[in-house]
């Protein structure tokens, strides 16, 4: 989803995270300790466009004129190539029933109106009912749960864990929840609706105010102005109730969510809390005393619907979840639903949506998130980095910045929120690419996460309708050019890729292969970049370097992000590194690059530093392991 709009909760939660961000590092070095079974890698897959094969990409395309991608496109064949590419986890983006416009009133779902639907194929973040999953993804839409399950059966088969979406800020503006088990009631089902606010409504109110559907601007019409019955400026609701993105206007504006509804968590419309605060000794504990602390307190009754859909989703055999816009809902919220699911299942990965960094520690530690974005932070300054116009030297102070949460920062270069590397409006080469990459995914313990296609280079280039080019659209139905081409007719052996995209996806390869089989890369951390930029002529801001390393096994990561100009140095390695690696003064150690093997260098330690010479091309990296 977008990130402007906040809620007024995150202005008192970001004052209580600036007062307490010691105090929750200091209480939880035990809470940090990281993964014993090495580094994660995460595959998104936007599900309904990975295993499309249909070229047509019609602007506002129907189904039938643009195709689509379903749960059985991901077949063992599929799996294991995305396993083989250095893959751990497998996040399956738009899985829940979200609202959409093709019509399957023929299996018993109600049609959804194209006034409060983003594109033709909707949103993945308006969801329509919890219990259920998007009928275009099954051959078959009445056995769609079943087809999920096979799977999640497949997948597992295949050596993946696997996650799914839920977005506790906000569901759709025609939620149904017609799958909702018996016994348990579908969002709203029993609010008051007469009242702005109560505890237990799930939905905010505006009583006796008509739901008016956005005034359009800039010519945007639904569907691109093709005819539909539904189409008519009118959708009902009555009481109006609030938007996704906090807004209390009947009418919301064009640029608000308003296609979808805010849930309400027991925050009153003045912000203040309708529940028991966690107090702040709980940021230092597990999950177990958070459970217990919420045993027998009474919370709000949209907390026990989504524990319950969470429940209902790993009791399928789901090993985790990404929580969308996770900063929009209190804390405490997270501290309840995340221990009733480490309860369920320990090993649970749950990835969260958080924006503002002085909130990372609160998320983290009394929300018991077990990974966050890195956008703010890496990301952003590796993407100004790789514009031209941000120098390397920020990157250290970032990761200085991290390093009492570095475990728990997921890094990326892509993802469904943000543009192609390989789009014009971020650097519109995908080889860019290459040093940031290397970096963001050896940097720290962090687990890596690669966006479907990124491998070979999709630049997002088509206009889908909704929405513009620079990122694959997840509003509409639409091809994935240079994905399709390793998709190959379903033969998922990149039969159709050019060699520069063959060559793309061996790098991503090699490198997702190394993070997880490297132990240093859950080790240890020390900038060089400072040291060289002091003592090493001809280094400069477009260089970087740091060293990571466990027992025995020690790598030097050296990457050059300029297009244009190849370097030439002495490299320096500190005498604390010397010290650390146990390096003995007036021996010569053997450095091998571990992406591609054919350079080696000779590391000398004289002086308490070591050296070695290294030439570097443009846009070249390497990850040099010392041997002994």
């Amino acid at each position: 989803m977008g990130k402007k709009y906040l809620f007024i909760t995150i202005v008192l939660l970001t004052a209580l995270a600036c007062n307490k961000k010691k105090e929750l590092s200091k209480d939880n070095k035990e809470a940090t300790a990281m993964n014993k079974e090495g580094k994660k890698v995460i595959y998104q897959v936007f599900t309904r466009l990975f295993g499309n094969t249909n070229t047509m990409n019609k602007p506002w395309g129907t189904i039938e004129e643009n195709g689509v991608g379903t749960f059985s496109d991901f077949t063992l064949q599929a799996l294991k190539e995305i396993k083989e590419l250095g893959v751990t986890h497998i996040w399956y983006t738009g899985v829940p029933h979200h609202a959409l416009v093709t019509d399957y009133t023929a299996f018993g779902i109600t049609n959804d109106d194209p006034d409060v639907i983003k594109g033709r194929a909707g949103s993945p973040y308006a969801v329509k009912d919890y219990y259920n999953v998007n009928p275009d993804l099954a051959k078959d839409p009445s056995k769609r749960l079943e087809e999920f399950q096979e799977l999640i059966n497949r997948t597992h088969k295949a050596g993946l864990e696997l996650i799914i979406d839920i977005v506790p800020n906000h569901v759709a503006r025609h939620y149904e929840g017609s799958s909702t088990p018996k016994g348990k009631e579908p969002f709203g089902a029993s609010d008051d609706t007469s009242a702005e606010y109560k505890r237990d409504n799930n939905f905010y109110y505006i009583p006796e105010s008509s739901f008016q559907v956005p005034e359009w601007i800039k010519g945007y019409k639904p569907l691109g102005g093709d005819p539909h019955p539904l189409v008519d400026h009118y959708f009902p609701e009555e009481p109006a109730k609030w938007t996704g993105n906090g807004s209390r206007k009947s009418q919301p504006d064009m640029n608000d969510w308003y296609e979808t509804v805010k849930i309400n968590y027991g925050v009153r419309p003045d912000g203040s809390f309708d529940f028991e605060k966690l107090p702040d000794q709980y940021g230092g504990r597990g999950f177990k005393e958070h459970l217990s602390f919420w045993k027998d307190r009474t919370v709000p009754d949209s907390w026990i619907k989504f524990k319950d859909i969470a429940l209902y989703w790993l009791e399928m055999g789901v090993d985790g979840f990404r929580f969308d816009m996770a900063e929009m809902v209190p804390v405490e919220f997270w501290s309840y639903l995340n221990s009733h699911i480490k309860d369920k299942n320990e090993n649970a990965l749950l990835l969260a949506e958080v924006y503002n960094p002085l909130l990372y520690r609160e998320y983290i530690f009394k929300g018991k998130m077990d990974y966050l974005y890195d956008k703010v932070e890496l990301y952003d300054s590796l993407k100004h980095i790789m514009q031209g116009h941000g120098w390397t030297d920020h990157i250290p102070v970032v990761q200085k910045g991290m390093m009492d949460i570095e475990h728990h920062m997921l890094h990326f270069l892509e993802n469904h929120d943000e543009q192609r590397i390989a789009s014009p409006e971020f650097v519109g080469n995908a080889q860019i690419g290459k040093p940031a990459m290397v970096v963001s995914a050896t940097l720290s313990t962090s687990p890596t996460m690669i966006y479907f296609g990124q491998e070979v280079g999709e630049p997002g280039a088509e206009n889908a309708g909704f929405g513009s080019p620079s990122r694959t659209s997840i509003f509409d139905y639409v091809g994935v050019p240079h994905h399709q081409r390793w998709v190959n007719n379903k033969k998922f052996d990149g039969g159709q890729l050019t060699d520069e995209e063959t060559e793309l996806r061996d790098f991503y390869k090699r490198l997702l292969n190394i993070t997880i089989s490297n132990d240093a890369l859950m080790g240890a951390y020390e900038d060089i970049h400072y040291y060289n930029r002091d003592h090493t002529e001809g280094y400069n801001y477009r260089v970087l370097s740091f060293v990571r390393w466990k027992d025995k096994e020690r790598l030097l990561v050296l990457s050059n992000f300029d297009s244009n100009e190849s370097y030439q140095f002495q490299m320096k390695i500190p005498p604390s590194v010397v010290e650390a690696w146990n390096l003995k003064e007036g021996s010569s150690y053997e450095m091998t690059d571990l992406l591609y093997t054919a350079t080696t260098v000779t590391l000398k330690v004289e002086g308490g530093q070591g050296f070695f010479d290294i030439s570097l091309d443009p846009l070249q990296s390497f990850i040099l392991t010392l041997k002994e």
